[in-house]
């Protein structure tokens, strides 16, 4: 079984299965029952969603899910536009909640429920409830984090500032967490927590960012002008690196801290107060804190953290391989598929090389978060991601809760659904790098 859901979904939820899994399901002899209403998604048409489930690796994957677990979640429905990932995120997923590990199953799902409540994301933290109740949780933690056990209410502090201002933590939040006593945890647990926190924090902006429905509830001409312009946008940009192979480092740091600087002012125009359901505020401490701009006009920043000092390839990957065997192979493997992930088309066109286009918004997402590479012209962001995007990405990466259809609906009106949620799941990955980078560079300091 490679999905979150188990084969049994909590009471009341049967009759909700996955909408999008019965045409596949049912040419293999199972018999799926329709999901109520809209279908998995608010944003992206029910329509699409089938038409593109037609696709042979996808409807395998679909089918094994639902026979496997008895159900087709929604974000599983959606993210199956994309079946090479897919695949990829449910092996780590899998890991995560249902192999051996350092941390007991029950423990797991509470920590999925903490990071989840952080973003406001009933979808998963009604999801994760019933999930923690069905491997053997204790059902009065549920009433809220101050019923939990004092071990898994210290994990509030890091969770905090993982979801919202990374860049924060220190090798003191780590060493106050593996200090000696009764409720400390052993750093084998603590990567874990670390992994499960950042999945789910990045887990709810994909579910924001894609207008996924909860499982129980189910109630031209300027687009095509919009996709020249950025074709043409990265014709002239490749043309250019030819011309400036000698810009000084100087120009380069220039750049990033134009962008960092220019990213204040990326902040969406309807933006709601998002009132906190009493399901998910009873596991949120200080709800007030949020995403703060790095880099805010006045204030001292932070240093910038320059991604060749610390990266994932030569630091972060071992540390984790060595204390949680498997998933840093696991997480390496999902962070170069999603980032290699090309099908060399843009709206209508095919033949399309796109790799520029993946790392403008790869690295616009870790220029908000503050990391910087040095190698990279950060004038390509400006040039590639029109004010709309940035918007939308900036919201999904920092500020998932306030993501809306508009904003879903105003970038790149003329290109497909599933390139949408290809962006989606460039954030998500790219985001949990970056709070996983913060994090991991802590222990490392901790530990030398």
């Amino acid at each position: 079984m490679l999905l979150a859901g188990s084969p049994c979904p909590p009471a009341g939820l049967e009759e909700y299965r996955g909408c999008g899994a019965r045409r596949g399901a049912e040419d293999q002899g199972v018999k799926v029952p329709w999901q109520l209403g809209r279908g998995p998604s608010a944003f992206i048409p029910l329509e699409e969603i089938l038409q593109e489930g037609a696709q042979s690796s996808r409807h395998q994957l679909l089918v094994e899910a639902f026979v496997s677990a008895g159900r087709v979640d929604n974000i599983t429905m959606v993210m199956g536009l994309h079946p090479q990932y897919l695949s990829s995120f449910w092996k780590t997923q899998y890991l995560l909640l249902r192999m051996d590990g350092p941390l007991p199953y029950h423990k797991r799902h509470y920590i999925a429920i903490m990071a989840a409540a952080r973003h406001q994301c009933s979808y998963l933290v009604g999801l994760h409830m019933g999930e923690f109740l069905q491997v053997g949780g204790n059902p009065a933690w549920l009433q809220g984090l101050h019923c939990a056990p004092q071990k898994l209410r210290n994990l509030n502090e890091i969770n905090k500032l993982l979801a919202h201002r990374p860049w924060l933590i220190t090798k003191e939040h780590i060493e106050a967490l593996l200090k000696t006593g009764e409720h400390s945890w052993s750093l084998a647990e603590l990567v874990q927590a670390l992994v499960l926190l950042t999945h789910y924090h990045s887990l709810a902006s994909f579910v924001f960012g894609c207008g996924i429905n909860p499982e129980e509830e189910q109630d031209g001409k300027d687009g095509l002008r919009e996709v020249e312009v950025l074709m043409e946008r990265m014709k002239l940009l490749q043309e250019s690196q030819l011309e400036e192979e000698g810009v000084t480092q100087e120009e380069m740091a220039t750049r990033f801290e134009l962008e960092k600087t220019e990213s204040l002012l990326v902040a969406p125009s309807d933006l709601s107060e998002h009132s906190l359901q009493s399901n998910v505020l009873c596991f949120v401490e200080d709800p007030e804190f949020g995403y703060k701009d790095f880099t805010r006009r006045g204030e001292q920043a932070p240093p910038t953290f320059r991604a060749q000092d610390y990266t994932w390839e030569d630091h972060g990957y071992s540390l984790i391989n060595r204390l949680y065997p498997d998933v840093g192979q696991l997480l390496d493997e999902k962070f170069q598929v999603v980032y290699n992930l090309t099908y060399n088309t843009i709206a209508m066109h095919c033949g399309v090389d796109t790799s520029m286009l993946r790392r403008a918004i790869w690295n616009y997402v870790h220029c908000v978060f503050g990391i910087r590479y040095d190698d990279y012209d950060y004038g390509e962001v400006n040039q590639l991601l029109e004010r709309s995007l940035k918007i939308y990405i900036k919201t999904v990466a920092c500020y998932p809760e306030k993501t809306t259809k508009r904003m879903y609906t105003q970038f790149w009106r003329h290109f497909k659904h599933s390139e949408k949620v290809h962006i989606n799941l460039l954030l998500l990955e790219a985001r949990m790098q970056a709070a996983l980078l913060y994090a991991l560079r802590a222990v490392t300091r901790y530990m030398t």
